[in-house]
């Protein structure tokens, strides 16, 4: 698949797929006039790659998770580190609710204000 279909089919720019080459992310080979050719499990590795990212990991962590996935072994300090990545996710999740939920009771009150409150426009 060429560079253009991955990016189309993935969601994501071409600069992306090339900044992940450069990064070891992902690998291409190179046909004889030099384009990219991916294999078609590309777009499934370029999401993945997109949910570790949207998850806040570094690229050295994401490089690593994606080497355990190709590899199917995993070192204790990877696995130590993936769970202080979720502990921050979920104390940001536990935050995220919390605001939602803040927000719920001002849109609530703004909806059906309570005597002595007035609905400004």
């Amino acid at each position: 698949m060429r560079i253009g279909e991955v990016a189309a089919k993935a969601g994501v720019s071409v600069r992306a797929l090339r900044y992940y080459e450069e990064k070891d992310l992902l690998d291409a080979d190179r046909s004889s006039g030099g384009q990219r050719q991916y294999p078609d499990s590309a777009v499934a590795r370029v999401g993945l790659i997109q949910q570790l990212y949207a998850a806040g990991l570094p690229s050295r962590t994401v490089r690593e998770v994606l080497l355990c996935v190709d590899s199917g072994e995993v070192t204790s300090a990877l696995l130590e580190r993936l769970a202080a990545e979720r502990d921050r996710i979920d104390h940001q999740i536990t935050g995220l609710t919390s605001g939602r939920d803040r927000l719920d009771e001002v849109i609530a009150t703004a909806q059906k204000p309570g005597p002595g409150c007035t609905h400004v426009n």
